[in-house]
């Protein structure tokens, strides 16, 4: 009985970060007024590194210095889902997270530190079930790692200046880069425009 609930514990996790690895390629631009901030609480108020800062602030900045906190420290600043998705390499359900579905002008930042990661003009509707982006702000605001995990060979995203991570990116995005930043939700922050 235990040995079928790990095959099948296994082949449900293979079928969900499969789901993330094949984007479709119809990528048009699906807009929604509707901005769900249920699903995910973020803890801002206690986190030091997520600074008050404006959408105007972040739209250029890049955080040169790093942020480097012990697993405890993290798990203070941190609610379970994000500790779970940026400090153990985590992902969150597909459809069912706070920003697949939201389009409004803003800037994405890292849930940990609050380094700017992408914009909002980026994004767009990949039919995965995750946010994805077709281009970070900065090429150095995002470090890469290959991972094997779960038979499979990916690119992960990791935020540069915390190294959590973020997500994976494919080469089955649209143009002009052709890549696809396939994130998790509880991994950043939408600060939006005012």
């Amino acid at each position: 009985m235990m040995t079928r609930l790990i095959s099948f514990s296994t082949l449900f996790m293979v079928l969900l970060l499969s789901a993330c690895s094949s984007g479709h390629q119809n990528h048009e631009h699906t807009h929604t007024d509707t901005h769900q901030k249920v699903l995910i609480q973020h803890t801002a108020n206690e986190n030091p590194f997520l600074h008050h800062l404006t959408y105007d602030e972040l739209k250029d900045t890049l955080f040169t210095d790093k942020v480097v906190l012990s697993d405890a420290e993290w798990e203070k600043v941190l609610t379970s889902a994000q500790y779970r998705i940026l400090r153990n390499e985590g992902t969150e359900l597909p459809y069912r997270n706070e920003y697949n579905s939201v389009y409004v002008d803003g800037i994405y930042t890292c849930a940990a530190c609050g380094n700017p990661l992408f914009h909002s003009d980026t994004k767009y509707d990949s039919r995965t079930g995750w946010p994805s982006f077709w281009e970070p702000i900065h090429a150095e605001a995002l470090g890469e790692k290959i991972d094997r995990s779960f038979f499979m060979t990916r690119i992960e995203t990791h935020c540069a200046r915390c190294k959590s991570h973020i997500g994976h990116v494919f080469d089955d995005g649209p143009d002009p880069t052709g890549l696809r930043y396939c994130m998790n939700s509880a991994a950043m922050r939408l600060v939006e425009k005012k």
